[in-house]
């Protein structure tokens, strides 16, 4: 009898305790009530607004707000009470202990580089925006000018290179071709990426992959990458490529593999043979399509405003330089052959 007595008292305990925190927990679990203010402006101000489509598209909104903001209650802000923020080592250990030991370290923390509320991974992110990260602090004129003292071509180098490239140890660099806007018929200085909603109405209704991925196949091929480098209908767009890393490291340090030209400049290393098509997203993130193997090598076809001193390749200008090879050897052969067809003959006559 006092079993049952007891156990009866627990059970409604847990029923009271339940129905307590049923609100409270539903109210954590969802990020969508915090947007509800947080997502307008008007309401918290412009330097507490999030932009809840961004949001929506990182690892964090996956978590939900109060996985960083635990002590928010269902009556904030009337609670007067300060809202938590996680540190990023909680999760980020490893990267927490990496960027310690680095040169960056002293002078920026997290959140000088990455807002937490569009926390992307390093293939959702142009090569572009990474490199805007860092010329928040890293002036873009005096960084061409310390690496021309070096590096030809340096303003070049720096428009299709992400920092992180030659200034980390970050491994498996792929290729990422974006659409570049034209402006009057001419490549703009900024090499400006094209918007969703210009990409958009460009393609007439279509998915804007299909600018290029004609049978929507999610695979982009040589072909489909030479008729849209010929069709007029894409003459105010351009691909760029960029050789961007598939992991993200941050050490931040300069390596030593990359003051050696061959790096970039050679035939054949792996990152030149892979390549994804980048397109943004309406969120401003992207997304990618695998490009055939080796299609940026074909400089000609392929990505023919991808060009790499000893790395990219024509078929058509291999024929032409074959042609004009054995045009300048028909000469000397040709006047050889003749000399040794007609000695007898100059012998005679030099008697």
């Amino acid at each position: 009898m006092k079993t049952r007595v007891t156990n009866k008292i627990i059970m409604l305990s847990v029923n009271i305790l339940f129905v307590t925190l049923t609100p409270a927990l539903a109210f954590a679990m969802d990020s969508g009530a915090c947007l509800d203010c947080h997502g307008d402006a008007g309401v918290v101000g412009d330097k507490l607004v999030i932009e809840a489509l961004g949001f929506d598209s990182t690892a964090h909104a996956e978590l939900g707000c109060h996985s960083c903001h635990a002590s928010i209650t269902a009556d904030h802000p009337d609670d007067g009470l300060p809202p938590s923020r996680a540190g990023c080592a909680e999760c980020h250990d490893p990267v927490s202990r990496e960027y310690a030991a680095s040169l960056h370290a002293e002078n920026a923390g997290c959140s000088d580089c990455h807002n937490p509320h569009r926390a992307l991974g390093p293939t959702a992110v142009s090569g572009h925006d990474m490199n805007r990260q860092c010329m928040a602090c890293h002036d873009r004129p005096d960084m061409v000018a310390l690496h021309g003292e070096w590096l030809p071509q340096a303003d070049l180098h720096i428009s299709m290179l992400p920092c992180i490239t030659c200034h980390s140890s970050s491994a498996e660099y792929v290729i990422s071709l974006y659409l570049i806007k034209r402006q009057g018929g001419q490549y703009p200085g900024g090499l400006e990426l094209a918007s969703h909603a210009e990409l958009s109405a460009i393609a007439g209704g279509r998915p804007i992959e299909q600018l290029i991925d004609r049978n929507a196949d999610n695979y982009v091929s040589l072909a489909e990458l030479r008729m849209f480098n010929l069709d007029p209908e894409n003459k105010q767009l351009r691909l760029q490529g960029m050789i961007t890393p598939e992991g993200v490291s941050h050490d931040f340090r300069s390596r030593d593999d990359r003051w050696d030209c061959s790096f970039c400049h050679a035939s054949g290393p792996a990152a030149r043979q892979v390549s994804f098509l980048s397109l943004v997203e309406p969120d401003g993130s992207f997304k990618r399509v695998a490009v055939e193997q080796g299609a940026v090598l074909d400089a000609l076809y392929g990505t023919p405003d991808f060009y790499m001193v000893g790395s990219t390749r024509s078929t058509a200008l291999n024929y032409v330089g074959l042609v004009i090879l054995a045009g300048g050897l028909v000469m000397p052969i040709g006047h050889g052959t003749l000399r040794i067809l007609t000695r007898k003959n100059r012998r005679h006559e030099e008697k």
